[in-house]
């Protein structure tokens, strides 16, 4: 049972490694159905003073993907910064380096899914208020899959658009260490580490990329 949240003392002796073989073990839990159990009380009570977590997720808003779900992870675990197609901004940004930078945590993690609605909507060119200006992040990626495709370069073609996701997470861990010289620093130093991944809806397993 998972009872006791993450300390100080714990968070500092982690390593970036350490931290992404404890999501993917999570991971591997959560498919083989045996996610750990959980004592929310206590953890909500452990961490009314503070938190200390040890991985910061940069994910999309589907609902399908629950990242501390997903990942088994529980009260007090992983930052999880939210945002349809999964890309970074200036808040988001933000998000990461202070969860990285002022409160200690060990791994950014950038995690697409499988058949990505904002993807797809990137790779059909839509148009339709605010989401139009969002959309633009993930064209970079949907330019990309298409330089490798001779078929159809829209959603109908699902394997354009698996290469699309991936596209969308390598760029964005790219542009994550170009615009975030904290990040970059941390990174260089050994402090963090900046992984992707893609989540596959059919067997709810995380894939590095």
């Amino acid at each position: 049972m998972k009872n006791i949240a993450i300390t100080k003392d714990v968070q500092s002796a982690l390593s970036p490694n350490q931290v992404l073989q404890d999501l993917l073990d999570g991971n591997n839990r959560f498919v083989n159905g045996q996610s750990q159990t959980t004592d929310n009380s206590a953890l909500v009570n452990q961490t009314i003073g503070g938190q200390f977590p040890k991985a910061v997720v940069l994910s999309c808003i589907d609902s399908r993907v629950p990242v501390e779900t997903v990942l088994d992870q529980a009260i007090g675990d992983i930052f999880v910064a939210r945002v349809a197609g999964n890309f970074e901004n200036v808040d988001i940004l933000g998000s990461l380096e202070y969860s990285c930078k002022v409160a200690g945590s060990k791994l950014v993690l950038v995690l697409g899914h499988e058949s990505c609605g904002a993807v797809k909507a990137a790779c059909d060119g839509v148009e339709l208020g605010n989401i139009t200006a969002m959309l633009d992040n993930i064209v970079p990626a949907v330019r990309k899959a298409t330089e490798e495709e001779d078929g159809l370069t829209t959603s109908e073609n699902k394997a354009f658009v698996a290469r699309t996701v991936k596209y969308n997470v390598a760029l964005t861990m790219d542009r994550i260490r170009e615009k975030s010289p904290i990040l970059a620093d941390m990174e260089a130093n050994g402090e963090i580490q900046i992984v992707g991944g893609v989540y596959s809806l059919h067997t709810g397993k995380v894939e590095m990329i």
